[in-house]
């Protein structure tokens, strides 16, 4: 970004990303009332934005003209960060292999500020498993592969990351700037990150970052009710995933070498 006087944001534009994100946001379709008031932008303002994004299929209404969603142009443009994304190949084998080896939930991080956006999953046989859609944004602080990619940067780093204080998702999520670099410390000693319910209860994981550039910016996580991973299970997945990470990175080498 610039600092020039010549660049200056454009308020309509604005406008329309934060539709869009309202719309991606997990709640639902919404109505240009609820979007009106959540957004502080003019139902005349809106309606010219909801028009102009239909017209372009980045949204789709329901039969009754009352409710918007995201579109299917949305999905493409999503669809198209995902071709493009270093390594996706490479990934893909990865997180089946390591979903065969585990039999549970396996995931793929980016971080994003102070958030992690999940760009792909693996999902459980098991009946009971987590649920989390691609796409969705969760509290770096808050999970397994946040703390992984939280802890590949300095403190310094971190603190202009996150905002203070940090929002809690549940009651076992770590919310202070004492608590939460102690945690990172302890997971630059072994190497890998847990998270036991502080993101959503019942949940835990286990989570390595997968240095492809430095700082690493991805991650790779199990996920699984917390019944199913104990503290032998998370030692043995760990030391599985920074075995993958390993490889992952040693492929990505060979592949720079062989473009």
């Amino acid at each position: 970004m610039t600092t020039d006087e010549s660049y200056r944001s454009v308020k309509s534009a604005g406008r329309a990303l934060d539709v869009l994100e309202a719309l991606a946001a997990p709640q639902g379709p919404r109505s240009p009332v609820e979007l009106s008031r959540a957004l502080g932008i003019p139902k005349s303002s809106l309606h010219a934005i909801l028009r102009t994004l239909l017209d372009r299929d980045w949204v789709a209404v329901d039969p009754t003209g009352t409710r918007f969603s995201v579109g299917l142009r949305a999905l493409e443009v999503g669809a198209a960060f995902l071709v493009g994304a270093d390594a996706a190949a490479l990934y893909d084998v990865t997180l089946d292999r390591l979903a065969e080896h585990s039999g549970e939930t396996v995931q793929l991080y980016r971080l994003d500020r102070g958030a992690v956006v999940l760009l792909a999953r693996r999902d459980s046989a098991h009946i009971v498993r987590p649920v989390c859609a691609v796409g969705r944004r969760l509290p770096a602080h808050a999970t397994a592969a946040g703390k992984a990619l939280l802890a590949a940067r300095t403190d310094e780093e971190v603190d202009r990351l996150l905002q203070w204080p940090l929002p809690a998702a549940t009651g076992r999520t770590v919310t202070t700037p004492e608590a939460l670099r102690a945690e990172l410390a302890a997971v630059r000693r072994r190497g890998w990150a847990e998270e036991w319910e502080e993101c959503s209860p019942g949940l835990a994981a286990v989570a390595v970052a997968v240095a492809l550039r430095e700082p690493a910016v991805d991650a790779i996580a199990v996920a699984a009710p917390v019944a199913r991973l104990g503290p032998e299970v998370r030692t043995r997945l760990a030391a599985v995933l920074r075995e993958a990470a390993t490889q992952a990175r040693t492929a990505r080498a060979l592949l720079s070498l062989n473009p």
